[in-house]
C-alpha cells in the first residue's frame, strides 16, 4: 500500500514567528541560505519587535528586501493584523512583489484583497498611495474606513521621508485664482520683507522666494480660509488639502512668481491613522546618516531610532572604486571627462579611438536639465522621471552606453552591468519653494552640508546593489571633490562608504597630477575586477562596523515635539519646548532658525514677545524673517590691509593646498551664465570671492531686504555697489536693471557715508544699456569675457600661493600674487570690467 504524504503533519502546529524560521519553511527559496548579515538582522528586530519603531541600516544591496518581506510574514504569522510594505515608487514596488513571488511570500497590491484584510498576505504599495489626502486607507475627518494596521514596512525610507514631506505641502501655481488673491492680501508685507525680491517676483523671476511673515499669516487665516477653502476639490488641491487644513494656521507660505507654497513645520502624520497608529513601523535605509529625520518627518519614538538594528559587520557592500579627477589634477578640463565617459561606454578605454575593450554602461547623475545640457552630444539618452522605468529595465537588459539622469539620485536600483562607471556631475539643488527657503536661511550651516552629503551617497550607492557588484564612481566639480578631500565632510559619509572612499584615496595619491591616463588605469582595475584591487576593497570594509546608536539631534526632536504641542493649542509650552531644545544647539544658523519657528508660536499668544524673540534670532541668524521694526545694517570697516586680511582669512579656512585649490574652483563654479536658477549660487560666490582676496564683503540685499546683492568695502573710503544679473538673457541691459543699481549705490551713500567712493559694479551678460536706460554715473561691468579672464586670474593667484610651504599664510607672498594677477583693490575692476557701451534702441 502506497504511503499517502498528504496525512503527514497534518496536526495542529504553531505558526512560525522567526524570520529566519520561515524562510528555510519556504517551498523554494531563490537562495539556499539567508545571508549571513540578513540573518544577523532578522534575529536582532525578532529581539526588538515589540517596540512600535524600529530602524534596519544595511548597506545598499544588504538584502533589505527580502529582510523587510520575512519581517511582514512574521508579523502576519503572530496575528497583529494586516501588513503593508511601501517602497518609494511603483516600479520598486512591482520589484518587491517579484522578489516575494520568487520566496513564495503571498503578497497583493490592492487595498480591498481579502487574504490582506484577513492578515494572510502583504500589500506592497507606494508611501504616495497610503500618505494623501485621499487615501484609500483613510484621513483622519473622512469617512472612508480607517484600516487598523499591525505593521508598515518603509523602504528606502530616506526616498519616503522626502516623499511624505511632498506630500503635507500644498503648491498653488500662479495660474490658479488662490495664486492671485493670495499675494494681493500680503503684497504690502511681502514688499516690506524685501523690496527686491517683491520686485524680482513682480517681474517673472522665479529665483526669487519670499516667505509671508507669520504674524501676517496668522492675523489673516479667516481670509486666507476663505481663498482656499472654495479649492478644496481642485487637481491642485485636493490630496493635500484635507492634511493640512487643521494646522493651517500653524504653516508657513513662500510665494514665488511661479507658485506660491504652504507648509507646516513638521508632517502632521498623525492625520494617516493606518500609519500613525500601527503597532508595528519598520524603517528599512542604507545611507541615512542622520535619523533625525525620522523623528520629525514620521514622529518616530527617539529611543526607539537611537536603537537602530544592524549585522555585526559593515563589510555587506559590493567593490567600489571612488575618485574626484579635479582633486586628482585641478587643472583637468570637464569636457575630457565627458569624452573619457562616452569612450568607456563604447569600450576605447585608451581614447585612441579603437573600441578595444568591452563596453560599459555609463550612468551620470545631474540636479537638472540645464546641468544635462553639457552632456547631450556624448548621451545616448537624457532622461526625467517619467521616463526613468523603462530606461533602467533597458539597462539592467543589456548594453544601452552613456545614460544621463536628471535630478534622480536615489531609488534607482542598477545591479550588476547596468552601471558599472557611475558619475555625479554636480550637487542636488533644492527645487521647491520650501527648500529653498530653507536653504538660503541655513546656508553655508553643518547641518545644510550633512544632508547634502546623505543625498551625495545615495547617488553614489546607484550602481552597487549587491556584494558581488563593482561600479567606478566618479565625482565632478570642486565642490564634490571637497567632500571626498576635507575631514569634516569626509566624516558625514556611512563608515563603510567612508572606508571605500579612504582606499581610493590611498589608490588616488599615485594619480595626483597626472592627469586622465592615470584615471583610466584605476577604472580600469574596478571594471575587470582586478584580484588585487578588490581584496584591496574587501580589506578595507572587513573592519568596518555600523554605529552602534543612531544620531538624533536634540532640536530635531524639540521641534517635533514642538509642533505637535501647538496642534492642540499648547502654543506657550510649544515655544517653551523650543527654547529648551535650542540649549543643545552650537550651529548659530540653526538656532536662529529655531529661533523663528519658537517666535511664530509665541505670536497666538503673545505679538510683541514674539517679535523680540525674532529679534534674538536675527542676532544668530541674519536671513531668517525681518521683524515688523525692520533691520539697523551694521556700519562696515574695511581691513588695515588687504593681503593681511586675505592671508588671515586664507589661513583660518584652508588646512592644505589642494583644500585652498578645490574651494577656490567650487567659487568660481557657482557662478553660471543665463541659468536664472543659480542666482542665490551667483551672489555667493560674488560674496566669498570678495572674503577670499581679502575685503570685506556682504550681501545687503539678502540681510537687510534692500541695498545691492553684494557690496565690497575695498578700503577706508572706497566700495565696490555691486548687482548680478548672471541668469539674464537679454541682449541689453534693461532699465530695470540700471534703476536697481542706482537705488543701490544710493542706499549704500546714505548707509555708508564715510565710504564716499563709491564703484557702480553690474554682473550682466551684455554691457549695451537699452536705449530707455539711463546708465549709472562711473559704472563697471564684468561680462562673461571679463568673468573668463578673472577666472583664470583668481585660479593662477591660487595656484601660486600653493607653490611653497604655506604661502598663502604669508601676507608678503598673498601681496605679491595679489598685485600680479591685478587682484587689489586699485585694479580689480579696471582689469575685469568694462564701461558700459553706447545705449541702442
Amino acid at each position: 500500500m502506497p504511503l499517502d504524504l498528504s496525512l503527514v503533519g497534518t496536526g495542529p502546529k504553531e505558526p512560525l514567528l522567526r524570520p529566519r524560521e520561515i524562510y528555510a519553511a519556504l517551498a523554494r527559496r531563490p537562495w539556499p541560505y539567508l545571508r549571513h548579515e540578513q540573518g544577523e538582522v532578522l534575529e536582532r528586530w525578532f529581539d526588538s519587535r515589540t517596540q512600535l519603531d524600529v530602524v534596519i541600516k544595511q548597506n545598499t544591496g544588504g538584502g533589505k528586501t527580502a529582510v523587510g518581506l520575512l519581517i511582514a510574514q512574521s508579523t502576519l504569522n503572530e496575528g497583529l493584523g494586516p501588513a503593508i510594505y511601501l517602497a518609494p515608487d511603483r516600479y520598486l514596488a512591482a520589484q518587491v512583489r517579484a522578489e516575494a513571488e520568487s520566496m513564495g511570500l503571498a503578497t497583493t497590491d490592492q487595498v480591498d484583497d481579502l487574504a490582506f484584510r484577513a492578515g494572510r498576505s502583504t500589500l506592497v504599495t507606494t508611501f504616495q498611495k497610503l500618505i494623501n489626502g485621499r487615501s484609500v486607507f483613510g484621513v483622519v475627518g473622512d469617512s472612508r474606513e480607517k484600516l487598523d494596521v499591525g505593521l508598515v514596512v518603509v523602504d528606502d525610507a530616506h526616498a519616503a521621508l522626502a516623499t511624505a514631506e511632498a506630500q503635507f505641502r500644498l503648491t498653488i501655481p500662479a495660474a490658479h485664482a488662490a495664486y492671485a488673491a493670495l499675494k494681493t492680501l500680503f503684497a504690502a508685507d511681502l514688499e516690506r520683507q524685501s523690496p527686491k525680491a517683491w520686485a524680482d517676483i513682480q517681474t517673472n523671476d522665479n529665483t526669487a522666494t519670499l516667505p509671508v511673515p507669520f504674524w501676517s499669516w496668522v492675523d489673516q487665516q479667516a481670509k486666507v480660509m476663505a481663498i482656499l477653502h472654495p479649492h478644496a476639490d481642485d487637481q491642485d488641491f485636493k490630496f493635500v488639502w484635507p492634511l493640512i487644513a487643521e494646522v493651517l494656521h500653524l504653516c508657513s507660505a513662500t510665494v514665488t512668481s511661479s507658485g506660491i507654497q504652504i507648509s507646516p513645520p513638521a508632517p502632521p502624520i498623525a492625520m494617516i491613522p493606518a500609519f500613525a497608529s500601527a503597532r508595528r513601523r519598520v524603517y528599512l535605509t542604507a545611507t541615512l546618516a542622520d535619523d533625525s529625520v525620522l523623528v520629525t518627518g514620521l514622529d518616530a519614538r527617539p529611543q526607539d531610532v537611537e536603537q537602530p538594528v544592524t549585522p555585526g559587520s559593515a563589510a555587506d557592500l559590493g567593490d567600489r572604486m571612488i575618485l574626484a579627477p579635479v582633486a586628482l589634477n585641478p587643472r583637468l578640463d570637464p569636457e575630457s571627462v565627458r569624452e573619457l565617459a562616452r569612450q568607456f561606454a563604447d569600450g576605447d578605454r585608451d581614447g585612441d579611438g579603437t573600441c578595444e575593450a568591452r563596453p560599459v554602461n555609463v550612468v551620470v547623475l545631474v540636479p537638472s536639465t540645464a546641468a544635462a545640457a553639457a552632456w547631450r552630444q556624448h548621451a545616448d539618452k537624457v532622461v526625467h522621471a517619467g521616463e526613468l522605468p523603462d530606461t533602467v529595465r533597458a539597462l539592467r537588459g543589456g548594453h544601452v552606453g552613456l545614460v544621463v539622469l536628471v535630478n534622480k539620485y536615489d531609488g534607482v536600483d542598477l545591479p550588476r552591468t547596468a552601471c558599472e562607471l557611475l558619475i555625479l556631475d554636480g550637487v542636488p539643488r533644492p527645487m521647491d519653494a520650501t527648500e529653498r527657503r530653507e536653504a538660503g536661511v541655513l546656508s553655508g550651516s553643518p547641518s545644510l552640508l550633512a544632508r547634502q552629503i546623505q543625498r551625495i551617497e545615495q547617488g553614489m550607492g546607484r550602481g552597487v546593489r549587491d556584494t558581488e557588484d563593482h561600479c567606478a564612481v566618479l565625482l565632478l566639480g570642486s565642490q564634490l571633490s571637497i567632500a571626498l578631500h576635507d575631514p569634516k565632510q569626509r566624516a558625514l559619509f556611512s563608515p563603510a562608504t567612508r572606508a571605500q572612499i579612504d582606499v581610493s584615496s590611498s589608490l588616488a595619491e599615485q594619480l595626483e597630477g597626472k592627469g586622465l591616463e592615470g584615471i583610466r588605469e584605476a577604472i580600469g582595475l574596478c571594471l575587470d575586477r582586478d584580484p588585487q584591487w578588490r581584496a584591496l576593497n574587501r580589506s578595507a570594509l572587513a573592519s568596518v562596523h555600523y554605529d552602534a546608536r543612531g544620531t538624533v539631534r536634540a532640536e530635531a526632536v524639540g521641534a517635533r515635539e514642538a509642533f505637535n504641542l501647538a496642534m492642540t493649542g499648547r502654543y506657550d509650552d510649544a515655544a517653551a519646548r523650543l527654547q529648551k531644545a535650542l540649549g543643545s544647539v552650537t550651529d548659530p544658523a540653526v538656532r536662529g532658525w529655531i529661533g523663528e519657528q519658537r517666535a511664530a508660536y509665541l505670536h497666538h499668544v503673545d505679538a510683541h514677545i514674539a517679535q523680540q524673540q525674532l529679534s534674538r534670532a536675527l542676532d544668530d541668524n541674519p536671513f531668517v524673517l525681518k521683524p515688523v521694526g525692520g533691520v539697523t545694517p551694521t556700519q562696515l570697516r574695511p581691513a588695515a590691509a588687504q593681503a593681511e586680511a586675505c592671508a588671515t582669512y586664507l589661513k583660518d579656512t584652508y588646512a592644505d593646498a589642494t583644500a585652498l585649490l578645490l574651494g577656490v574652483q567650487a567659487i568660481l563654479e557657482k557662478l553660471v551664465w543665463k541659468d536664472k536658477d543659480r542666482a542665490d549660487e551667483a551672489e555667493q560666490a560674488w560674496e566669498s570671492l570678495g572674503r577670499h582676496l581679502g575685503f570685506i564683503s556682504t550681501r545687503p540685499e539678502k540681510l537687510y531686504d534692500t541695498g545691492p546683492d553684494n557690496l565690497w568695502i575695498l578700503g577706508p573710503a572706497r566700495s565696490a555697489v555691486i548687482e548680478l544679473k548672471t541668469g539674464c538673457v537679454t541682449e541689453t541691459i534693461s532699465k530695470h536693471d540700471l534703476d536697481q543699481l542706482g537705488g543701490s549705490v544710493r542706499w549704500a551713500a546714505q548707509t555708508l557715508p564715510d565710504v564716499t567712493q563709491r564703484i557702480p559694479v553690474i554682473v550682466h551678460p551684455s554691457r549695451e544699456p537699452h536705449g530707455q536706460a539711463i546708465t549709472v554715473e562711473g559704472m563697471r561691468v564684468v561680462t562673461p569675457e571679463k568673468w573668463t579672464a578673472l577666472t583664470a586670474a583668481v585660479l593662477g593667484w591660487a595656484e601660486a600661493l600653493t607653490r611653497g610651504q604655506l604661502r598663502w599664510q604669508d601676507p608678503q607672498a598673498v601681496a605679491e600674487q595679489l598685485t600680479f594677477h591685478k587682484l587689489t583693490a586699485g585694479t580689480f575692476f579696471t582689469a575685469f570690467a568694462l564701461p558700459p557701451a553706447a545705449a541702442t534702441g
